[in-house]
């Protein structure tokens, strides 16, 4: 079996896919979220792993490949220690080093994150070229990838977590407040108030880039991902495809075209 860690700043997404003659088969078994938490060790995180794969049934022995793709650089090391530990096997990490053969068009390519490249990877594998991927987590990614298959870059905006929490830390009297659909844009009372900015504002963010970006390449699928696609989807019609698996299936992806390139 092959196990997908998507290391995130809010949560880390487990996911654990079959084989089939060496080959990993798409669509995970079982995913599994758990809250990122840089204090916990490597015991700590082991122990809740296992919690999971005893519930599920499934014998850990049977994992043979481990993949990770991490934007939390102190807890790879940790992850490292526990597959190493736990799984008795090395971990494969996601990076612009080991990105499948993506080709990135300019800038620098040690700053992409892990998780952007497995996900225009994903893109491109399943609707081939032309994508824009939209990641509704912790911040909101806008990730390029064109007909050709190279990655374009794309643009990072803060989710509405983050805008709220800075909200409520920046200001005296106002709350932190979970974002939802307000029955109306005038709001009359401060929660209201604040979520009508988070929802409508956050709304109107999202489709300003798809706008802008659709200018400057062709555009063929808009494919959305993350906790909060879901919720935002419906008030936005550009999106077509949500798949919210979409970052494991990269990590899958990735380590297949890396794993037989290193059998060659």
């Amino acid at each position: 079996m092959f196990l997908a860690l998507d290391i995130g700043n809010t949560n880390i997404t487990v996911g654990l896919f079959d084989m089939k003659k060496g080959k990993v088969l798409p669509k995970p078994l079982k995913v599994w979220r758990m809250s990122t938490i840089k204090e916990r060790t490597s015991d700590e995180y082991a122990t809740m792993l296992m919690d999971m794969f005893f519930y599920f049934e499934v014998d850990v022995k049977k994992v043979s490949d481990v993949a990770v793709a991490s934007v939390v650089p102190s807890l790879s090391s940790v992850f490292e220690e526990l597959v190493k530990k736990y799984f008795g096997k090395k971990t494969f990490f996601v990076s612009y080093k080991n990105s499948g053969g993506l080709i990135f068009a300019a800038g620098n390519q040690k700053e992409v994150g892990a998780d952007r490249i497995a996900a225009v990877v994903a893109a491109h594998s399943i609707c081939e070229g032309g994508c824009i991927v939209i990641d509704f987590g912790t911040a909101t990614t806008f990730d390029c990838i064109d007909f050709k298959g190279i990655y374009m870059g794309g643009a990072i905006a803060p989710g509405p977590a983050i805008s709220a929490q800075a909200l409520s830390l920046k200001t005296a009297q106002l709350p932190q407040v979970e974002m939802r659909k307000p029955l109306k844009s005038i709001g009359t009372t401060t929660v209201e108030c604040i979520q009508s900015g988070l929802y409508f504002g956050y709304i109107g963010l999202v489709k300003e880039l798809i706008t802008r970006i659709k200018k400057e390449m062709k555009v063929k699928h808009i494919i959305a991902t993350g906790g909060l696609a879901g919720i935002v989807s419906s008030e936005i019609k550009e999106i077509e495809i949500i798949l919210p698996d979409l970052i494991l299936e990269g990590i899958r992806i990735i380590w297949e075209k890396s794993n037989g390139r290193k059998k060659k």
